[in-house]
């Protein structure tokens, strides 16, 4: 089982008697639909519904952990604490650095307390592998394998694949992950991503890219035709993410021009547990 202890991540935990309904009214997760065993993406929006933070979160005991990238969690706290007003919540910043996740046979077999075996990432688990999240150090695979494993299955990372502030949930296929709710009700940035969902606005989305070499390096803008389609993300060798317009790539496929990652020609795939497609006319992307 490949066991790979990722450094750069950090740990937040949110305790106490409204812990639910305050993050339930803030963050897109739908926190009340969260399994017991369960790892749900996450996000906190700007008012306008782009992606501030984003990160994981999990129950932990009668609260909840909620991990991001190191360099996010001392401006999460401090938003979360300038919303929890006169809740009945505690924040606190864990003292434990880093996060191991580890996946295959033994993963699917855990068995113990969450605590112990780590909970199960739902990105994954709608592309048919189970990984688990744990807290700490608790393997020496080499950080490689993890990122290869998300890249061929469409997992995006802020900061390699997209940048905060930047991107709206449905740009990183937060409406298909879990991480994304429409029928909670209210909280902070819902009403632009609703009306995106309901007028079927959104056209940036994650894909797959793959070559016949490597690929250059990441931020190199993919073409067609010379106008810009999307923005490489992280790389692996010959395959890498990218979140891309989909209507103006679907358009180029169509019409066989070529797509290209600088000089690179490329082939970009939807990931399969999306359920999405390519649309091949600007018509067929308004429908």
């Amino acid at each position: 089982m490949p066991a790979v202890f990722l450094k750069d991540r950090s740990l937040l935990f949110v305790s106490g008697a409204e812990a639910q309904s305050f993050l339930q009214n803030l963050i897109t997760t739908d926190i009340a639909a969260l399994g017991a065993d369960e790892a749900r993406p996450g996000a906190l929006l700007t008012p306008q519904g782009k992606i501030l933070f984003d990160f994981m979160i999990w129950r932990d005991g009668d609260g909840y952990t909620i991990e991001t990238d190191a360099g996010q969690r001392d401006g999460l706290l401090k938003r979360l604490t300038m919303y929890k007003l006169r809740a009945a919540v505690t924040l606190a910043p864990s003292t434990e650095e880093g996060v191991t996740v580890s996946w295959g046979e033994d993963a699917e077999g855990a068995q113990g307390s969450q605590g112990a075996r780590g909970a199960r990432d739902g990105r994954f688990a709608k592309a048919g592998v189970t990984l688990r999240r744990r807290a700490g150090r608790h393997g020496d695979g080499a950080e490689a394998l993890y990122d290869a494993l998300r890249i061929s299955h469409g997992i995006v990372t802020s900061g390699s694949d997209f940048a905060l502030q930047d991107a709206f949930p449905h740009d990183v296929l937060m409406d298909f992950n879990g991480g994304l709710s429409f029928r909670k009700g209210c909280y902070v940035g819902q009403e632009v991503v609703s009306r995106m969902q309901h007028r079927g606005t959104a056209r940036r989305r994650v894909v797959t890219v793959s070559a016949a070499t490597d690929l250059p390096g990441t931020g190199t803008e993919i073409t067609a035709a010379g106008k810009p389609v999307g923005t490489l993300g992280s790389v692996d060798g010959g395959n890498g993410l990218a979140i891309v317009r989909i209507d103006r790539a679907g358009a180029a496929m169509a019409a066989g021009t070529p797509l290209l990652a600088g000089d690179t020609p490329v082939s970009l795939v939807l990931p399969a547990w999306s359920g999405l497609v390519f649309p091949a006319s600007a018509d067929e992307a308004s429908a």
